[in-house]
């Protein structure tokens, strides 16, 4: 893995704050944890709920697992604050177990990111809502949400 610049870079105006939860929202719904972990400094460090991360191999580990038992996940990002090097931001995904139990997972992220554009703290708090499969909003085909699908406010999330 490489440690190539991630523009945009810090300090964060609020297009490119928008611009940078965008790409992390498209990197995850890739759901290519080697892919996803490029964004992340080889040293980034990582609370997700319960679990800690440090460095790349720990991130593409913990991302391995994640997709794994969370199928067919979909995901939307919004800003929720900036300043400086720093990105807050809310979100929700849909995804379900292997017994076909779908849930919708709400949270917010806390990321600094260093001069090149890569994220080195990520603290994430999440919270899971079972959810039947005729309550689910995110219906694209697996993969970058499109354009013109409603984000989070639009969906009243």
């Amino acid at each position: 893995m490489t440690d190539a610049a991630r523009p945009p870079f810090p300090p964060f105006t609020r297009e490119t704050a928008i611009e940078k939860v965008r790409l992390a929202e498209d990197g995850w719904n890739s759901r290519d944890p080697e892919k996803v972990a490029l964004a992340y400094s080889a040293d980034s460090r990582w609370r997700n709920r319960a679990e800690f991360a440090t460095g790349r191999a720990e991130i593409v580990a913990f991302l391995t697992r994640k997709w794994a038992r969370e199928l067919d996940y979909r995901l939307i990002k919004e800003l929720w604050a900036f300043d400086g090097n720093r990105v807050a931001v809310r979100f929700a995904y849909e995804s379900h177990d292997d017994s076909g139990n779908w849930f919708r997972s709400y949270g917010n992220e806390n990321w600094e990111f260093d001069d090149n554009g890569l994220m080195r703290l990520r603290y994430a708090c999440i919270n899971d809502l079972p959810i039947e499969e005729s309550e689910r909003l995110y219906h694209w085909p697996l993969g970058r949400r499109p354009d013109d699908h409603p984000g989070l406010s639009d969906l009243g999330l």
